[in-house]
C-alpha cells in the first residue's frame, strides 16, 4: 500500500528520487564525462551541449532526466578524490563494449571544442587503463572520434 502511494506521487510529480543511485553506472559514466569536460578549466558551451546530447542519446533519457543526471554527476565528480570509484562501478556493471563506449563518450565530449590538451589526453589514458580498455583501442577510438588531423594543444 505504501509503495503504491509512493509510486503514485512519483508519477504525479514526475520526480524520481532514486533515478540515479550512487552505484548506477550511468552516474559513474556521467561523472567521468563531466570531469573530461571541465579538466581544462571550465566547460565550454560546445562541451556542455555535447555532454547533454551524448548522455541523452546513449542512455535514452528525456531532457529532465539528462539535466538531473548531469547535476548529480557534477556533484559526485566534485566530491571524488580520484577516478577509481567511478571506474570500479563501470567495471562491475559493463562489459568490454560498454567500457569502450564510455571512452568513446569521453573523447566525444573532449573534442566538442575542437581541441585536445595534455590534461584531457592524460585523463582518458588513465580512465581507459582503469577500465581495462587496451591502449590500441583507446587510440583507435580517439582517431575515429577526432579524425586523424585533430591537433593537440602545443603541437603544430
Amino acid at each position: 500500500m505504501l509503495e503504491t502511494l509512493k509510486n503514485f506521487f512519483t508519477d504525479f510529480t514526475g520526480k524520481h528520487p532514486d533515478r540515479f543511485a550512487e552505484n548506477d553506472y550511468r552516474l559513474a559514466a556521467a561523472a567521468l564525462l563531466v570531469h573530461a569536460a571541465t579538466i581544462d578549466g571550465d566547460m565550454s558551451a560546445a562541451e556542455r551541449d555535447k555532454l547533454q546530447a551524448v548522455l541523452k542519446s546513449c542512455f535514452s533519457l528525456d531532457d529532465d532526466a539528462t539535466t538531473e543526471l548531469i547535476d548529480r554527476a557534477t556533484t559526485a565528480e566534485q566530491e571524488a578524490i580520484d577516478l577509481y570509484h567511478f571506474t570500479s562501478t563501470l567495471n562491475n556493471k559493463l562489459d568490454d563494449d560498454g567500457r569502450r563506449r564510455v571512452i568513446e563518450m569521453m573523447w566525444e565530449v573532449i573534442y566538442a571544442d575542437g581541441r585536445l590538451n595534455e590534461f584531457e589526453d592524460n585523463l582518458v589514458w588513465r580512465a581507459a587503463d582503469l577500465l581495462n580498455v587496451p591502449s590500441r583501442d583507446r587510440v583507435e577510438i580517439r582517431r575515429r572520434v577526432a579524425g586523424e588531423g585533430m591537433p593537440i594543444d602545443g603541437e603544430d
